[in-house]
């Protein structure tokens, strides 16, 4: 007897008896086909996510518009619907810049504009540098990557708590260590009011910021092939030579998103002013995000609130517009 002779019979299928497969199962390899080529099922699968986006972003945002054409105050918060409207009377007083609330306004998108600028060049700067150094092999470079990463891997409350801690007058340990123990300083420092208020909001911001950007880069200086730095040794070229012309034309599309995305996170930024400051912050370190938090709750006017809240939307909107134009335009030149 040979192997064959074992093999158990196949059941036999009732359509396959009848000379062909059934009609159900048939018409299911049709449609199904059909379907992908129309290009239902893509849609169909990032159906969850819309209906996600739509109930955690889409719709707050249209109630907030909504509200920016209200008087809602205190009086309404119980059915806030009923409030009366004011058309367009919240948007005139929040950009007529001759009178007190427009002229605070203006005077923290000034401070956030400066501190945007601030805070994201520098923080590219020291996520470039420690990503083109990460690139070389040497021991200890995996312990230095995720020391590198920490401040990003901390919770944020914790961190900027610890913040400041560390930034108070009479017990932080950095008037403790640049006045009493370096004796750098005649008095102790007032890091969270005035004037220096601005820098230690750059400095927790950076801190916090710069290792995202060297994630994102050296995730990227991994695809630049070892060849063309070989070949560029060969040539003569320097390091620096070897950075502009290879290194950063390399990672160009990923710095476009990447500063786009700095951008918005610190623009908006409402967590490190908050847990640094309190509800008050200084002149010089009062950002839009805080500004627009005291004028909605410290007042109870949450229509002017909104209005605020609108206008810094549709700001973020045509500055990512333009960005996004600019950097399209770029990248079709370098084509032709």
């Amino acid at each position: 007897m040979t192997t064959t002779d074992l093999t158990p019979p196949r059941a036999v299928d009732d359509g396959a008896a009848g000379g062909g497969p059934r009609p159900g199962r048939r018409r299911f390899r049709l449609r199904l086909p059909d379907r992908v080529r129309q290009g239902g099922l893509p849609y169909l699968l990032l159906l969850p996510a819309l209906l996600f986006e739509l109930l955690i972003h889409l719709v707050p945002m249209v109630v907030g518009v909504v509200m920016s054409f209200k008087e809602l105050t205190q009086f309404y918060l119980r059915d806030w619907s009923q409030a009366p409207w004011t058309a367009l009377s919240n948007y005139e007083v929040a950009i007529d810049f001759d009178a007190p609330i427009g002229a605070a306004l203006l005077d923290s998108f000034v401070v956030t504009c400066l501190f945007t600028v601030v805070a994201v060049s520098l923080s590219w700067l020291l996520g470039t540098t420690a990503a083109i150094l990460m690139q070389e092999t040497f021991r200890g470079r995996g312990l230095l990557r995720a020391l590198f990463l920490t401040p990003y891997a901390l919770p944020i409350y914790a961190a900027v708590i610890t913040w400041a801690f560390i930034l108070q007058r009479d017990n932080g340990m950095l008037n403790h260590v640049i006045h009493d123990q370096l004796g750098l300083t005649s008095d102790p420092t007032f890091w969270l009011i005035g004037d220096n208020s601005f820098v230690s909001l750059v400095l927790v911001a950076v801190w916090r910021n710069w290792p995202f950007a060297f994630l994102i880069l050296m995730a990227a200086m991994q695809n630049i092939p070892q060849e063309q730095y070989e070949a560029a040794q060969l040539d003569g070229a320097g390091i620096w030579q070897q950075i502009r012309r290879i290194t950063l034309p390399s990672v160009r599309p990923v710095n476009q998103v990447l500063v786009l995305v700095l951008f918005l996170w610190t623009f908006n930024d409402f967590n490190v002013p908050y847990l640094l400051f309190g509800k008050a912050a200084p002149e010089s370190a009062n950002l839009i995000s805080l500004h627009i938090y005291q004028s909605s709750f410290g007042t109870w006017n949450f229509g002017f609130g909104s209005a605020m809240s609108v206008l810094l939307l549709l700001f973020l909107l045509l500055v990512t517009a333009c960005y996004l134009l600019f950097t399209s335009r770029g990248r079709k030149g370098e084509h032709v």
